[in-house]
């Protein structure tokens, strides 16, 4: 009998190619990363033209999850999986025994054509099917927005949402429906990073008009996954003003009120932060210029390692589409509370508005620089990394290292002289008692440092008004705690300001720029404080009265104002560690009460030094983002 032409010679591998196919597509399927395909937006037709789903939505996640052995996870994607999966099984299982035992080859050669054609449309509508979850993979990108890896709806809302970054203020803008995230479901758009171990999320919220439904809500969502039924909690903020810590415990879970939620006493904050150590999740909630409140914490027992977070918007009302914008977007993973980083600690070169607290991120590494100077110019910063320094333009850019010659093992204490034309640096020196920080002065463009203090240790914090003398903390006359000195930059002997008691510390001294007081922090009374002395030492007066430890006083150009670093109560009040949460805050001169410009995982190296810039509308500082992985 002669063979069909289907079996002509130059087709006849081709059931050998077949065969190797349908074995390798499972293979691949399960090779795939199945994160490729279960955080993405849905790809269904029907879904995307009317907003409602179809029988199948969720049908190839439901089936990938089996492939992956998720059994679970298929379920709540699609429970018809139990009916579909077998059929496929079957069919596929069908092909790959025809082709092995060779029957498909034999009824090929004598079935009728109708039967033959049959045939093959089933094999290729498996073949279609199978490609298809492989195309599903491909298209399954991240869509990353910002500092954000992907940007998705979550339980399949009927209108969809969107989230723009705007590079210029680094603020995001994100629009979302929904019909609530309670009960056994959610529905919202979500910005999100995946994240293991600890964490602090902080940033600004503001709601976009006044909206449709009061109980619009945004603010930060830790989840487990993107299931609409899936467990998190949330730091939320409602349209109408309210704020809670809302959770679901376990996927599918009812949420109940109020046993799954903590209430604050108070409403309509601008600044929301949650936080993770272990498996405890912390809420806290600011207004403009105040210090965070703690509204509640809860214990999330089932909450995996690595967890999805980031900020949500939710329009409470399937119909509408609401807005919020954010800024101040910080994701940061402090260090262990012993101050022993596990890994490289990353850092942020900041600059901020000081009249709306507004912050850009202009540099980061995963490594450690600290103290940036403003530049007289006002067009570059300066800062100390490695033992170095180094300029970089106010709105980011290439880093120029500077010239200082010897001077290479230079600490976070440098500054610019009043005129512009000088530095000031602590440098350290070998076999010097102290750790041999000695100070030295050199022209800002570069050159050869001169040496100010044949004695060490010795720290530079500030140039008098009139470019001739230096102030510093030092130890000296065998003393192990610090006080302030003066000295001309000419030569001369030093004087002393302070004569402080032992137990306590003083730091951070800078001259106001018209020269009559010398601002420093000092511990006197329990806390460390702000205050001032008269430029012979005589006068002193204490600026801060709270219950915080405040450091490094930095006045403003034009005299008015006064940054200060603030750690929290539980710190010792002679220590400035790294890695700590903190403030910067402003305030009179004169005194006053502080208000808070920035909430920051931060503090050795935030601001050590003078960090103004020249018109007094700008301050430059670092922050901690913590242990990068």
């Amino acid at each position: 009998m002669q063979k069909d032409a289907y079996w002509s010679e130059d087709r006849k591998g081709f059931p050998v190619i077949r065969f190797i196919g349908l074995i390798s597509i499972p293979v691949i399927l399960f090779i795939l990363p199945f994160e490729w395909v279960k955080d993405h937006n849905s790809i269904c037709l029907y879904k995307n033209i009317t907003g409602h789903e179809c029988v199948g939505c969720g049908m190839t996640r439901a089936i990938l999850s089996v492939i992956h052995f998720k059994f679970a996870e298929a379920l709540n994607y699609n429970k018809l999986v139990l009916i579909v999966l077998p059929v496929l099984i079957y069919i596929w299982a069908k092909k790959i025994l025809n082709l092995w035992t060779g029957k498909f080859q034999s009824n090929i050669i004598n079935q009728q054509p109708v039967t033959s054609n049959y045939k093959n449309l089933k094999m290729k509508s498996l073949i279609i099917l199978m490609l298809f979850c492989v195309v599903n993979i491909a298209s399954a990108q991240n869509n990353p927005v910002g500092i954000f890896q992907d940007n998705s709806d979550i339980g399949n809302p009927k209108k969809q949402g969107s989230a723009v970054y705007n590079q210029a203020d680094q603020s995001y803008t994100m629009k979302g429906a929904g019909y609530n995230i309670w009960f056994e479901r959610d529905e919202f758009h979500y910005l999100f990073n995946k994240i293991k171990g600890d964490f602090i999320l902080t940033a600004n919220f503001e709601f976009v008009g006044k909206g449709i439904n009061p109980h619009r809500k945004s603010g930060w969502m830790v989840r487990e996954t993107t299931d609409g039924k899936s467990s998190h909690i949330s730091a939320t903020l409602h349209g109408s003003g309210l704020t809670v810590l809302q959770w679901r415990v376990a996927a599918g879970d009812a949420m109940r009120d109020p046993q799954d939620e903590i209430f604050s006493k108070d409403s309509t904050f601008n600044v929301i932060q949650i936080e993770r150590a272990g498996k405890n999740i912390t809420m806290r909630g600011a207004y403009n210029g105040k210090p965070l409140e703690t509204i509640g914490s809860h214990v999330m027992e089932n909450m995996p390692d690595e967890v999805l977070v980031g900020p949500f918007i939710c329009s409470h009302d399937s119909d509408v589409v609401e807005a919020v914008k954010i800024w101040n977007v910080r994701i940061d993973q402090p260090v262990a509370d012993n101050n022993n980083p596990s890994g490289p600690v990353g850092c942020r070169m900041e600059t901020m508005t000081v009249s709306d607290g507004k912050r850009i991120v202009i540099y980061e590494k995963p490594g450690r620089f600290e103290a940036p100077n403003w530049m007289p110019d006002g067009k570059k910063l300066l800062f100390n990394m490695d033992g170095s320094l180094y300029k970089i333009p106010v709105e980011g850019g290439q880093i120029e290292k500077l010239n200082t010659d010897f001077a290479n093992n230079i600490n976070n204490d440098h500054g610019i002289s009043f005129d512009g034309k000088l530095l000031a640096i602590s440098q350290g020196r070998k076999g010097m008692p102290g750790g041999g920080s000695t100070v030295y002065v050199l022209p800002l463009e570069g050159g050869i440092p001169k040496l100010i203090t044949e004695n060490t240790p010795s720290y530079w914090h500030g140039w008098a008004p009139n470019n001739k003398e230096v102030v510093y903390v030092a130890m000296r006359n065998g003393k192990n705690y610090y006080n302030i000195y003066r000295n001309s930059i000419d030569g001369g002997k030093e004087v002393a300001l302070t004569d402080i008691a032992p137990g306590q510390h003083v730091d951070g001294c800078e001259y106001s720029p018209d020269g009559k007081y010398i601002y420093y922090n000092g511990h006197y009374t329990g806390t460390m404080q702000i205050w001032r002395i008269k430029p012979d030492g005589s006068g002193r007066e204490q600026i801060t009265f709270d219950n915080y430890n405040n450091w490094f006083p930095h006045i403003s150009p034009d005299g008015k104002w006064m940054v200060i670093i603030s750690f929290p109560p539980d710190i010792d009040p002679n220590s400035h560690p790294a890695y700590k949460r903190v403030m910067l805050r402003i305030l009179p001169v004169g005194g006053g009460e502080p208000r808070v410009l920035a909430y920051l995982y931060g503090g050795q190296g935030t601001i050590n030094v003078p960090s103004w810039s020249p018109d007094s509308k700008q301050i430059a500082f670092v922050s901690n983002s913590g242990v990068t992985k």
